[in-house]
């Protein structure tokens, strides 16, 4: 399944219509077994920008509930994608900043094309983050990196962030979408019972103490060792063929 944030009179800035279509889709998308991988990207070479500045003031000007509304509309997306048991590919083309950045990063992988550009320039208007950018960058980057992407507000350029290991693969402009695909493709041939438990265990693992972690990793083995895609998996290396895994 492919994503396209598309608003383009605002450089495809966030906005919580998007959020609830996000988590829908996302729904849709986990209880069927034809998709196997969801890519987000951007129409018009960006990925997408905060939330527009407009809209901003007006919450300024309403009851606090509304921008706190607003807020969770944008976490329940971003949570959706961090707890979604397929894989989610970030293809990244232009500008994700801001929300589009928390965005970026809750993803499981990040395709950038080397025309990319990151930001979280949120204190440029006095403003912190949202979208779980902070978290996710402390677990990403030293801490010296994340205060001087957040406090200065300044742009990180991709290919800055695919040396950090932040973004898995960089690519061409006009690339990200096509190399995402391709990434899809070798990702959609593999268990997705598996993936799941793995992306469970990687999710888990920053709360866990090394004990429980180790008992965790064993209980997802013997689940994965006893569903009928291990055997098909085994059976096809043994006879060096192909698996085809459901």
């Amino acid at each position: 399944m492919i994503l396209t944030v598309s608003n383009p009179e605002h450089e495809n800035a966030l906005g919580v219509e998007m959020y609830a279509a996000g988590v829908e889709a996302l729904s849709v998308a986990e209880s069927s077994p034809e998709v196997r991988s969801v890519i987000i990207t951007g129409a018009g070479g960006i990925f997408a920008a905060g939330t527009q500045m407009a809209r901003l003031q007006a919450n300024r000007h309403a009851a606090p509930h509304v921008g706190a509304d607003a807020v969770e509309g944008l976490h329940s997306w971003i949570e959706a994608i961090r707890t979604f048991p397929k894989p989610v590919i970030a293809a990244v083309e232009g500008a994700a900043a801001d929300a589009g950045f928390s965005l970026a990063l809750a993803c499981d992988f990040i395709v950038a094309a080397e025309n990319a550009v990151f930001s979280m320039a949120r204190i440029g208007v006095a403003l912190s983050p949202d979208g779980g950018a902070t978290w996710s960058l402390s677990r990403a980057l030293p801490r010296q990196l994340v205060t001087e992407m957040l406090l200065t507000g300044e742009r990180m350029a991709a290919a800055r962030l695919h040396a950090l290991g932040v973004v898995n693969r960089l690519t061409p402009a006009g690339s990200a979408l096509a190399e995402a695909l391709s990434l899809a493709v070798k990702l959609n041939g593999q268990a997705p019972n598996a993936i799941a438990s793995i992306k469970e265990l990687v999710n888990d693992a920053a709360h866990a103490s090394f004990s429980e972690h180790l008992a965790s990793e064993r209980d997802h083995f013997v689940r994965t060792l006893h569903h009928a895609n291990a055997g098909k998996g085994i059976e096809a290396f043994l006879a060096r063929q192909v698996p085809r895994y459901e």
